[in-house]
């Protein structure tokens, strides 16, 4: 195997390592920051390391006004609607585990769609993956769902609304990317994206929020992070398998995500981990290589 067969496969692992760590972020920046504002720092940021470095690349950018467009309604779908519904929801008291299961309907979604929007041929190999993927991945949530006040879940019907839209965002602009941003650079379509998400989520966050943000040396090197990592590094990973593969086997890697947070909370803050989980790491990972397998 060559270098450049193990750097493509080495792309779905990292993306899933990276955008595991969102609930990182999600967990430091809370005390400090209000969602959709610090959202929208990091559209304006990302954006604008993205378009320095597209410059000097001398990227290229759009030629038509349609191409502009699908760029920004792709990111106001993957970035605006989808995060700041999440972290809006969670924030707004959504515990955790439910918002992951949630997530996890994305592929769900994604595969029962994928034949009418894009001819994509899902074969029985690929939902039994669905299906054991997500079978594992309610073992590995079990042990927080347990826990989960179900007197708080009815109060925050709204909240776990729009989560859900959310998750429906994110497949409808996975969808999208692939069907009318299939070719151009994705340096400068990203830019075009953040500008669509910030252009949605700053009027929204100066309407419901304090927009507080309170700067130390944590909320400098968790907005770093999620510039770098997040913004920059995992979806650029994103955008890259959608154009490659099928939107339905890129789909299927939300199902790490969870698992792969699971272990960060275990070794960075002695969270436990279950036999239970463990193995229900395992099943969800036979079910993403069975989904995914050409």
């Amino acid at each position: 195997m060559n270098a450049t067969a193990l750097v493509n496969r080495a792309i779905p692992l990292i993306f899933v390592l990276l955008w595991s760590t969102g609930w990182i972020v999600a967990r430091f920046s809370a005390d400090y920051a209000d969602p959709l504002t610090f959202l929208s720092v990091r559209y304006l940021l990302a954006g604008g390391v993205l378009v320095i470095y597209a410059l000097i690349a001398r990227a290229a950018w759009p030629q038509s006004r349609a191409d502009y467009g699908h760029a920004l309604v792709s990111g106001v779908l993957i970035h605006a609607i989808y995060l700041g519904g999440v972290w809006w929801a969670i924030r707004q008291g959504v515990p955790t585990p439910i918002s992951a299961l949630i997530a996890a309907l994305q592929p769900i979604l994604t595969t029962l769609m994928a034949p009418a929007l894009l001819g994509e041929k899902i074969q029985v190999s690929r939902w039994l993956g669905v299906l054991l993927g997500l079978t594992g991945l309610l073992l590995v949530l079990s042990p927080k769902l347990i826990g989960v006040n179900t007197d708080a879940m009815r109060a925050n019907l709204w909240p776990m609304a729009v989560n859900c839209i959310a998750m429906v965002s994110v497949t409808l602009g996975t969808f999208y990317q692939k069907r009318f941003i299939h070719s151009g650079d994705l340096r400068s379509i990203t830019v075009l994206q953040y500008t669509g998400a910030l252009a949605v989520t700053l009027p929204v966050a100066w309407l419901i929020e304090p927009m507080r943000i309170v700067w130390n040396p944590l909320m400098i090197g968790v907005t770093a992070w999620s510039v770098l990592a997040l913004s920059i590094g995992a979806i650029a990973l994103l955008l890259l398998l959608i154009r490659r593969g099928e939107v339905s086997r890129s789909a299927q890697l939300i199902y790490l995500v969870p698992p792969a947070a699971s272990v960060q909370a275990w070794l960075l803050f002695n969270e436990g981990l279950s036999t239970i989980q463990i193995a229900g790491m395992v099943v969800t990972m036979l079910g993403v290589a069975l989904a995914s397998r050409k």
